[in-house]
């Protein structure tokens, strides 16, 4: 009995494995590699397929579509990932959510617009411009506003950690970049004082600009009370691996009364503090009046997206306390929009110029639509003046905006390169008498990609100003001449062209 279970016979699958030679197990494991890979293949092209005719309906430009239906078909081991992290144009999870939250935040915007209406704070002019904001935005243009306009890192700071400190009840920031550096730690110490005193902070990062703002620091913003949370951009399934979407806005709100808007993050090289592109050239506005709680609004949904939850303002509009009577409009924009808001706002702009077109963007990438606007306002008698940095942080987009230069010169537009430090703030100058200070850029990603704050002013005074600090900036830049970027090698043309083959997309 001992015996019978060495002497069972051996079976079949076992003694078959013990006759085969290396040789033919090698033949085998090749064989079964080889069924994977074809499998593999055939599932990687079908998905690059069925991805591809989503990209094909939802991307908002035809190039993109192009661009992407090509290489997702072509090359999808490569496309198919980068799509899902790079490629979508349409914030699905926020767009539903915006709708939801809309059952909340309504009441608020109609019992703001029926107070600031009820003292003479809305703007009802029968102005094209104006009546076209109405049907894009929610807030209404205000007057009873006061704008300062701050020029760089020396005056933005001060007037910024001075409203900070001064603020009574609530804190409202957001911005795209907030590292730990001393200009980190200037905030994080004035947000600290602030909670001693009892004041509410909340405060809204994007992860991607903020990636690598340590754990330590947002711990300690926490135990003392601050409530500060990322964008949480990639909530939901549908979301999960995109890094598209990103909060670019950069907003600081103090007790719904005093408000500072442009396009300063929190970090050294925003005050000179950078090895290579300093002096840094950068602009904000300080505001004041019923403008403030305009700019509320789309800070109370980006908030109730990152936390589910609303917070408690004040939304009683008061016009500046110094009697100023400045007309104000507050232009957020995102790819949540149901129109391309960003694009479309800034088009109107330049539809509607009369004398003059001047833009400041560090970074200009335009769409044709946007090209086509700049060349017919020169062609018919606008001064139109693009200043761009000659120094940049993002060599691929400056090589890309090159491809631009020859058409727009031959057309009459003016385009700058500022060559002192890096020049980083959007501004625009439309005519005489209207201005705008944001965040958005001229490029594919404000316009559709990014959310993004825009603060018009119409005020002739505000915009001489605005004049006289961009004459001082194109006397720090140089005047682009026709045939310039033909002189160049054919390497350097080559790589402008193959950049600019990624502008829809980038």
């Amino acid at each position: 009995m001992k015996d019978s279970v060495d002497s069972s016979p051996t079976p079949p699958q076992e003694s078959k494995s013990r006759r085969l030679s290396p040789a033919l197990l090698l033949r085998y494991v090749r064989m079964r590699s080889r069924r994977f890979l074809a499998l593999l293949v055939t599932v990687t092209h079908i998905v690059g397929a069925l991805t591809s005719v989503q990209a094909i309906m939802e991307t908002r430009t035809s190039q993109g579509a192009i661009a992407w239906a090509i290489s997702l078909n072509t090359f999808p081991y490569l496309a198919v990932p980068a799509y899902w992290v790079f490629g979508r144009s349409k914030f699905d999870r926020y767009v539903e959510q915006s709708r939801e939250n809309l059952e909340s935040i309504r009441p608020l915007v109609a019992g703001f617009i029926e107070k600031a209406e009820s003292e003479n704070f809305v703007v009802s002019s029968p102005d094209p411009h104006n009546d076209l904001m109405k049907r894009l935005l929610r807030v209404p243009a205000t007057r009873g506003n006061a704008v300062e306009l701050l020029i760089d890192g020396d005056e933005i700071f001060p007037s910024l950690f001075a409203g900070i400190d001064k603020a009574e009840s609530y804190l409202l920031l957001q911005f795209y970049i907030v590292r730990d550096d001393a200009i980190g730690q200037r905030l994080k110490a004035a947000l600290l004082a602030a909670r001693a005193r009892g004041v509410r902070v909340h405060f809204i990062i994007d992860e991607v600009g903020s990636h690598d703002l340590p754990d330590a620091y947002l711990d300690e913003l926490r135990e003392a009370g601050v409530e500060i949370v990322p964008f949480n951009r990639r909530s939901g399934l549908t979301n999960r691996f995109q890094l598209n979407f990103r909060n670019h806005r950069k907003v600081v709100i103090a007790d719904g009364r005093h408000a500072w808007v442009g396009g300063v993050n929190i970090g050294d090289e925003y005050d000179d503090g950078h090895e290579t592109l300093t002096p840094w050239r950068d602009t904000m506005v300080k505001l004041t009046g019923p403008a403030v709680q305009s700019l509320q609004f789309p800070y109370l949904e980006d908030w109730f997206w990152a936390t589910e939850k609303l917070l408690t303002l004040d939304w009683d509009p008061v016009a500046d306390p110094a009697g100023g009577d400045l007309t104000v409009l507050a232009v957020p924009t995102g790819p949540a929009d149901p129109f391309e808001t960003c694009g479309l706002y800034f088009h109107d702009l330049i539809n509607r110029a009369e004398q003059r077109v001047w833009i400041a963007s560090p970074y200009f990438v335009p769409d044709e639509q946007t090209v086509s606007a700049l060349k017919l306002a020169a062609l018919r008698g606008v001064e139109v003046r693009i200043l761009i940095p000659e120094k940049t942080d993002s060599w691929h987009l400056d090589l890309s905006s090159w491809s631009y230069a020859p058409g727009l010169l031959r057309a009459g537009v003016k385009l700058y390169r500022h060559e002192r430090g890096f020049m980083h703030q959007k501004v625009v100058l439309i005519d005489d008498d209207l201005a705008t200070v944001g965040s958005a850029n001229f490029d594919n990603r404000s316009f559709r990609l990014n959310f993004e704050i825009t603060m018009e002013v119409r005020n002739a005074d505000f915009a001489t100003k605005v004049e006289k600090m961009l004459v001082s900036d194109f006397g720090d830049a140089r005047l682009v001449a026709e045939g310039e970027l033909e002189k160049q090698s054919f390497l350097y043309r080559f790589g402008v062209k193959a950049s600019n083959l990624l502008a829809p997309v980038q």
